[in-house]
């Protein structure tokens, strides 16, 4: 297997590219990674980790913006995401000098998954326990939903598996016109402070019905 696995060009006997699955093991290990389809909106939201009492977050953000309309969130190493990112911005300007206009999300979307390929989901997640994250959109999910109806279900996903809160949570939501715009932090608060109040008062009243039984 060593004889295969030292290049992204060659394959094993079996067609494996050794190379290409580390890569996508290492994304299912990182942080994880949230995107929900509203009706005139997309919402990215990522598990962002605590930072250092001293160290600038903004340095250690999940989410980059390629375009204008384009955002890109990534689970896995930082390192080659960086990469990826600033090949993404790099291509997009040359397609804005070459045609004119804008590239479109599925242009540059060929270009930055490890396996060359891409599909367009209503709702998805990647990252660490992201079967579990996927199984709960499945059931949660709803069409057409509202800009504050998708963030809401975006941030009740991170927190299935987000211990800390909203302090480990980043959001970016990409409306339908184009504009790209991050979700204060204190909207994330306010927001993910509504859905545990959601759940205590679900948990309580479960409580009253089960001691009334």
């Amino acid at each position: 297997m060593s004889r295969y696995d030292r290049a992204i060009t060659v394959f094993s006997p079996d067609g494996h590219l050794f190379q290409v699955e580390y890569a996508m093991e290492a994304v299912k290990k990182g942080a994880v990674v949230v995107g929900v389809r509203g009706k005139n909106s997309v919402v990215l939201a990522v598990e962002r980790k605590e930072t250092a009492k001293l160290q600038d977050p903004r340095t250690v953000r999940k989410i980059c913006k390629v375009d204008d309309h384009i955002s890109i969130a990534f689970a896995g190493l930082t390192a080659d995401a960086r990469v990826l990112v600033n090949k993404a911005r790099l291509e997009c300007q040359s397609y804005r000098l070459t045609v004119e206009d804008a590239p479109s999300v599925e242009y540059v979307a060929r270009y930055t998954d490890p396996s060359g390929t891409f599909s367009a989901w209503k709702a998805n997640a990647t990252g660490r326990n992201s079967t579990n994250i996927r199984e709960f959109l499945e059931k949660n999910y709803v069409e057409n939903a509202t800009e504050e109806e998708a963030i809401t279900l975006a941030i009740k996903a991170l927190l299935e598996v987000v211990e800390s809160g909203s302090k480990n949570i980043e959001i970016v939501v990409v409306r339908t016109g184009g504009k790209v715009s991050p979700l204060e932090d204190d909207k994330v608060n306010e927001l993910c402070d509504k859905i545990e109040a959601e759940k205590e008062a679900a948990r309580q009243a479960s409580g009253e019905s089960k001691s009334s039984a």
